[in-house]
């Protein structure tokens, strides 16, 4: 038997322990806190995307099965059956293939958006001196534009409704994270 005690922690340690050491040693504070905070968005992107697209999978199989009889089939108007277009590929390997691309599409989305907004706080916050709803409106609208001209077909409209849901979004959480 060894001598040495097993430490166990909790999960929200494990996620405390973290914002101590990280994953990256880059040499600068900033690309530190970029690359940290892209690769954990973009697992998480990863994540949504794929378990959104077993829950249509797994919906499109009940309505199916449902839709044979005519008590219980409910067709919602104007639902898309599937985000990933090509997914129903003629073969699995097409249909796997085009869950793979539009799962790395969407990771890399999500770790856009957490590495700019995250970049642009700490820089603000450096530059400025002071981490203050300013630089969470910036940051915030700025990480809206990056999304919105990530998206398809993108038009101005689009890019200024981001801009603005972004810099809200950022403002409110930080105006609110004094009182939480």
């Amino acid at each position: 038997m060894s001598s040495g005690k097993l430490e166990n922690k909790s999960f929200m340690e494990e996620l405390r322990s973290f914002d101590k050491g990280g994953f990256f040693e880059l040499g600068h504070p900033l690309l530190n806190r970029v690359a940290e905070s892209f690769i954990k968005a973009a697992g998480i992107g990863a994540i949504q995307a794929v378990s959104r697209e077993a829950y249509f999978t797994a919906f499109e199989g009940n309505a199916g099965e449902n839709s044979s009889s005519s008590v219980g089939a409910t067709e919602i108007p104007g639902a898309k059956k599937h985000r990933f277009p090509d997914l129903r590929g003629e073969t699995n390997r097409k249909s796997l293939e085009a869950m793979v691309k539009n799962t790395g599409k969407e990771s890399l989305q999500w770790g856009l958006a957490a590495g700019v907004y995250s970049g642009l706080t700490y820089g603000l916050k450096e530059a400025r001196g002071a981490h203050d709803w300013k630089n969470s409106a910036v940051a915030g609208a700025l990480t809206g534009v990056a999304l919105a001209l990530t998206s398809d077909d993108t038009t101005h409209e689009q890019v200024v409704h981001c801009a603005i849901t972004g810099a809200a979004i950022s403002t409110a959480a930080n105006l609110l994270s004094g009182i939480f």
